[in-house]
């Protein structure tokens, strides 16, 4: 399989979190907004949890790094782009 680039990797793991967070929304759907579009809808933190193991997983194999790397990577994306929690 060959490796994405970092935006081809960042595409995933959006597409992957409107999927887990059960929304019908796709990183085109909101590329080419200016606004704060995460904040528009919310995931529970179960679902947050889930797509944050799923994303480890997935930086570590396309970027082949140590899994706390991919950690820090995860925890970083979800900072910037994450949607907010809600219960």
């Amino acid at each position: 399989m060959a490796r994405l680039d970092r935006l081809q990797i960042g595409k995933a793991l959006i597409n992957e979190m409107f999927k887990i967070a059960g929304h019908d929304v796709k990183y085109e759907d909101i590329v080419t907004r200016k606004d704060e579009w995460f904040k528009e809808w919310s995931m529970t933190e179960e679902q947050n949890k889930q797509w944050r193991a799923w994303g480890v997983k997935f930086i570590k194999r396309q970027l082949n790094v140590l899994p706390k790397q991919a950690e820090s990577e995860m925890a970083m994306f979800d900072l910037n782009y994450g949607l907010k929690i809600k219960d």
